[in-house]
């Protein structure tokens, strides 16, 4: 019995070959969910989606964010997704490209929101990451910082902060640390 199986697989493979075409690649779970996702997105109208690698490759893509209120306002802002195979039980991975004087994003990009780790739930999807995302540029949280030098601007002296993130924004230093501009 075994080997009738294994022979009526093979001819489905030869035959399926003989048009000419390559075997068709089966999406993982994962791609599956995430193309619905992608195809549900209600971005706020100051985001955008790109796909760098092409249509081929959902499981790796670009959010840029354009916040219009609040102190980073003005800035635009590129984050790396990488979703993995076993989305949506794992978060994807999301960096953020840009420079940004930011208490919840480090100098190397690291992203600090709940949604990406110990508040993941399968239910959660790429439109609520983005909105996460979004909302860390309207209200910055100084409770849960990444870049701790930044939490204290924000939490000691909102003004000079908002100094800072315009200074950063236009292209130069805080403290010792060069920001390439992002406006």
């Amino acid at each position: 019995m075994i080997n009738l199986f294994k022979v009526k697989a093979k001819q489905k493979e030869i035959a399926e070959n003989a048009n000419g075409k390559a075997p068709v690649k089966k999406q993982t779970a994962g791609e599956l969910r995430l193309h619905k996702d992608i195809s549900e997105l209600n971005l706020p109208k100051t985001c955008t989606i790109s796909f760098p690698n092409g249509k081929d490759d959902l499981m790796n893509f670009e959010v840029t964010i354009r916040p219009d209120e609040g102190y980073y306002c003005g800035g635009t802002f590129v984050f790396t997704f990488q979703v993995s195979s076993v989305y949506p039980h794992e978060a994807p991975k999301v960096k953020c490209k840009t420079k940004v004087y930011h208490p919840n994003i480090d100098l190397e990009g690291n992203v600090c929101l709940n949604i990406l780790r110990e508040d993941w739930k399968p239910v959660l999807n790429i439109n609520t990451i983005i909105y996460g995302l979004f909302h860390l540029f309207t209200q910055p949280n100084y409770e849960d910082p990444l870049n701790h030098d930044a939490a204290a601007v924000l939490r000691d002296n909102p003004r000079m902060f908002e100094s800072n993130v315009r200074r950063a924004m236009a292209g130069g230093y805080v403290g010792n640390t060069f920001f390439p501009r992002c406006m």
